[in-house]
């Protein structure tokens, strides 16, 4: 069983709804002010790096008109875990969102993801305490869009209830159990299965390994149903509806597993099964931006302390 200090993630940071490069962030009381009011000019629609968690894939999918499958095909990266940005070169001749018109903005504004909402915010989530950050000196929109410094300003409350987070943030949140509960099934693969007390070497080098990809590679590396299911999953009529989004999808997973690795006694399928469930957390934390190194070091540490042997 994961202990309780492997349960803790952090949510969307900075460099999620912001820029690839890691910066020193600066907390931001909800009663600011936020030093700018966005011109909505689109410098922001390039050159980013969004992440996307299973219902905004969704929802974004529904403000195109499109299936989420075909949407994922066409718009994503990294198995649909992230947008691509492979669009009409723009601002510092960096590409553009793949939802970005030039002319007309963004194609998708009605069902954006949480990172594009809360820009250039970012949102930390350690355990139970919640943050917003931004880059401080370095506040991307300054140098993007100097005029933003002359607009009427919002406090950084007023601000995310403009952008309506409120229901993202739950969906973030809510799917950051469903991780938990993908690793934890991991654990029972190999721990409760007995696996792990024959002493084998072979399980934890394969988590490293995991732990250690990219998310491209990773979900390269994940097999392909297991993959569309984890990020387009057949749910109907919860478009409106996060939370029984995340539920629903939660239960699918888990009956998934159930019906796959419940009679599993071969200690190569059993490896496997939990090499795939561990590749599925993992993956599944990208979307939600958290910090997938950190997060597996701190399973591989669990793992360790509970009788896993590299």
């Amino acid at each position: 069983m994961l202990a309780p200090s492997a349960r803790v993630l952090s949510g969307r940071n900075i460099a999620v709804a912001g820029t690839i490069r890691r910066v020193t962030t600066v907390g931001l009381d909800p009663g600011a002010e936020l030093p700018l009011t966005c011109t909505r000019l689109g410098t922001c629609c390039h050159g980013k790096v969004v992440w996307v968690n299973p219902y905004e894939l969704a929802t974004l999918a529904r403000a195109r008109g499109m299936d989420a499958r075909a949407f994922r095909a066409s718009a994503m990266r990294a198995g649909g875990a992230r947008l691509r940005f492979d669009g009409p070169v723009g601002w510092r001749g960096l590409g553009a969102c793949s939802q970005y018109d030039p002319a007309s903005g963004c194609r998708a504004h009605a069902g954006r993801p949480l990172a594009c909402r809360l820009y250039p915010l970012g949102r930390e989530r350690r355990g139970d305490t919640v943050r917003y950050v931004h880059d401080g000196p370095d506040f991307p929109c300054l140098a993007g869009c100097p005029g933003v410094v002359d607009l009427p300003r919002l406090r950084v409350a007023d601000y995310l209830v403009e952008q309506d987070v409120a229901a993202l943030e739950a969906v973030n949140d809510a799917y950051l159990d469903v991780v938990q509960d993908l690793a934890e099934g991991a654990f029972v693969l190999w721990f409760d299965s007995g696996l792990a007390a024959t002493a084998e070497r072979a399980t934890l080098p394969r988590w490293r390994g995991l732990v250690a990809m990219d998310a491209d590679a990773r979900a390269s590396a994940i097999d392909a149903a297991w993959l569309e299911l984890l990020m387009t999953p057949p749910i109907d009529g919860l478009d409106d509806d996060g939370a029984a989004f995340v539920r629903a999808h939660a239960a699918l997973l888990q009956e998934r597993a159930q019906a796959a690795f419940a009679a599993l006694r071969d200690a190569a399928a059993l490896r496997d099964a939990s090499c795939l469930m561990l590749a599925l957390a993992l993956q599944l934390a990208q979307s939600l931006g958290a910090e997938v190194g950190v997060l597996g070091e701190r399973w591989l540490a669990t793992a360790i302390a509970q009788g896993g042997r590299d």
